[in-house]
């Protein structure tokens, strides 16, 4: 994969991910760790719940589009540096047997005038299920470098480490 620096980016530019199948263990193991909640942990208790059945932590469905963020087609030079979050939503649960993958959108390009060689890039992630549903969506600010400067002598000058 390119590595896709700030100049090469575009508003409205759209990327996409493979997919990633989710299980009933699945979401038992990570709220077992981390959200030990009736609905993400016990069918039974879960068909009692809003959710009327068992539902993956938002929190797992955020790690699971985490990992398809790292792995889709949008390469940010410098990785995924998080600045801020403008918005997260789970507009549906993840069930067991979904398959999720992701959209990425680029909404907004910021060069920096303190840091320059990088800038702010703000992000919507939609987290898909098969039926091309939304399970989460985001709006993120991301710092992503530029390409390397020519400095006044003519030497390249290294791109500023964030």
């Amino acid at each position: 994969m390119t590595k896709l620096f700030l100049e090469d980016l575009a508003v409205g530019q759209h990327f996409g991910s493979g997919c990633l199948r989710i299980d009933a263990e699945d979401i038992k193991r990570f709220a077992t760790e981390f959200d030990p909640q009736p609905f993400h942990l016990n069918e039974q208790a879960a068909r009692e719940t809003i959710f009327r059945g068992l539902a993956a932590s938002g929190w797992h469905t955020a790690a699971l589009t985490m990992r398809l963020l790292v792995e889709s087609e949008f390469d940010p030079a410098g990785g995924f540096v998080g600045a801020s979050m403008d918005e997260l939503r789970w507009p549906r649960p993840v069930r067991p047997g979904d398959e999720l993958r992701i959209k990425i959108e680029i909404l907004e390009i910021r060069p920096s005038r303190s840091r320059p060689g990088q800038g702010i890039v703000k992000i919507r992630v939609a987290t898909l299920n098969q039926k091309d549903k939304a399970v989460q969506v985001y709006i993120a600010n991301i710092v992503v470098l530029g390409r390397r400067k020519e400095d006044s002598g003519g030497k390249a000058a290294a791109d500023e480490k964030i």
